[in-house]
């Protein structure tokens, strides 16, 4: 399997909304990231759904190396 595109060195803080599904961009092509644009597309890649179960402030992973997809791990670090 190829691996992602490291789209960021560090994690994207997105302000989410209780109720709302967010796909989040697993193979960090997407240019609307951290969020899925279709970019995955002809890859092994697909989006990973989140659902907000309340209205925050979320680490969504940029590296693209989480072990706690979509969130930030801190594998950016190492």
């Amino acid at each position: 399997m190829t691996k992602p595109v490291r789209a960021s060195d560090s994690a994207f803080i997105e302000d989410v909304e209780e109720g709302k599904v967010y796909m989040w961009c697993s193979c960090g092509r997407s240019k609307q990231q951290p969020f899925c644009d279709g970019s995955h597309g002809g890859t092994d890649f697909s989006p990973v759904i989140y659902k907000a179960t309340e209205s925050k402030k979320v680490f969504f992973c940029g590296c693209k190396q989480t072990k706690n997809s979509p969130l930030c791990d801190g594998s950016h670090s190492r």
